[in-house]
């Protein structure tokens, strides 16, 4: 019986990735400290990315442009230019492609790509990563980080840890040099919430997971302390999807940033009844309903608080996702300190059936029916005439959020991809 061969797959990363093209349409920018954010005065002024001389300041992806302005006060911002962006990322995206049919975007700056069946066509798999790495410098001018491994996780781990420019091979033979000794917060999926609490265990490095007792990890964690474990010990046999295949969205939301502070439930429900129709839309596009709704929260000092209901019957319906965000709301929140920013998604996505089962005890077919022509005939019309065609009565009430889009602005999916980071 011939033994079974390792996977040889490549994690390639573009370095600050929006920064990195605006200086390559403008090679000034890579003289300043420069960064891609939002418009202050609208409120949305957050740091998309930011170059390498940002970066020695200080400056964050995702911190207000008021803060990294502290950091750097003479500190460039640009704006975005978001099918640039995609229309460069899809280009290199498109160079890996000539190698291999698996390729799987994470996010529009990332990708992995499994070479395993592919690479003896082209040479020896690390003179291949090389050659990608080339290719995408000389034709497109962009330095891209890469990772080469025999699973997912650490290729992605990988492409971390040498920018720009870098490569990093890590192997069966030397894993446990490169990888256990990092911080578990390098680790995937390993986030901001999970990381203190393996460090109240005395998890502090990678090594420190992967030495873990797995019983220990499933009592604090569940099935993630499984998994987590794994991961650590490069156990991690997940496919790289196949070039053009993306899979369903575990959930669907928006999010906004208004350019007012929220400071009551009313001013909220504004904002809200925007959010719902946009992911009642989303959902109607993606031919699903979902049973589990949720709210996030972000107040003016940049706390975060989600809150979420599973409902009885999954449901795509506008008026069902605000009438339980509002509960969210009214239940968790006081309003003691304004909001900066809210969110609704709607999780635990099934097909829409054709046919659905309703309840003996509740007449709520007809009502149902009703909302769903008019979330319908919402949708067909602002597709067609666009978004200001027709609006709620609601919408009208605030003058700043009037004609705000929020299906074709600010559109999250965020089961696509976790903490996404454009650096």
């Amino acid at each position: 019986m011939s033994e079974i061969k390792d996977r040889i797959i490549f994690h390639i990363d573009i370095n600050h990735c929006f920064a990195q093209i605006e200086e390559m349409m403008n090679p000034e920018l890579r003289n300043v400290a420069m960064c891609v954010g939002g418009d202050e005065k609208s409120r949305s002024g957050i740091v998309l990315a930011r170059n390498l001389k940002a970066k020695e300041y200080g400056v964050q992806t995702a911190e207000t442009l008021r803060d990294a302005k502290k950091k750097c006060p003479h500190l460039v911002v640009v704006t975005p230019h978001s099918d640039l962006y995609m229309y460069y990322t899809s280009k290199v995206k498109d160079i890996y492609r000539e190698y291999t049919d698996k390729v799987e975007s994470y996010g529009a700056d990332e990708a992995w790509i499994d070479v395993t069946e592919s690479y003896h066509l082209f040479g020896k798999p690390y003179d291949l990563a090389y050659e990608m790495q080339r290719r995408v410098l000389e034709e497109y001018g962009l330095t891209v980080s890469v990772g080469v491994s025999w699973n997912k996780v650490f290729a992605k781990l990988g492409s971390d840890l040498i920018k720009p420019s870098g490569m990093t091979i890590i192997t069966r033979s030397n894993y446990k040099e490169i990888v256990w000794p990092l911080p578990v917060s390098e680790l995937l999926y390993v986030g901001k919430q999970t990381t203190p609490k393996l460090n109240a265990l005395g998890i502090y490095t990678i090594g420190d997971l992967a030495t873990s007792s797995v019983k220990k990890l499933e009592k604090h964690f569940g099935v993630k302390g499984l998994q987590m474990w794994e991961f650590a010990n490069g156990i991690e046999e997940g496919d790289v999807d196949y070039s053009g295949v993306m899979p369903a969205p575990k959930s669907i939301g928006n999010s906004t940033t208004p350019p007012h502070d929220i400071n009551t439930n009313h001013q909220a429900k504004i904002i809200f009844r925007h959010l719902a129709d946009s992911v009642a839309s989303r959902l109607h596009d993606e031919k699903m309903k979902g049973f589990t709704i949720s709210i996030s929260l972000r107040d003016i000092q940049l706390v975060t608080i989600t809150r979420q209901k599973r409902i009885s019957k999954a449901t795509n319906n506008s008026t069902e996702i605000l009438k339980t965000a509002m509960m969210l709301l009214e239940e968790n929140y006081t309003f003691n300190i304004p909001l900066r920013s809210i969110g609704i998604s709607v999780s635990n996505l099934i097909d829409n059936p054709e046919f659905e089962q309703i309840s003996i005890f509740e007449n709520t077919k007809e009502s149902n029916q009703k909302q769903a022509i008019i979330d319908d005939t919402i949708d067909k019309l602002r597709d067609k005439f666009g978004y200001n065609v027709i609006k709620r009565a609601s919408a009208v009430m605030d003058k700043d959020t009037e004609n705000f889009d929020a299906k074709r602005r600010n559109v999250l999916y965020p089961g696509r991809k976790k903490d996404y980071d454009v650096d």
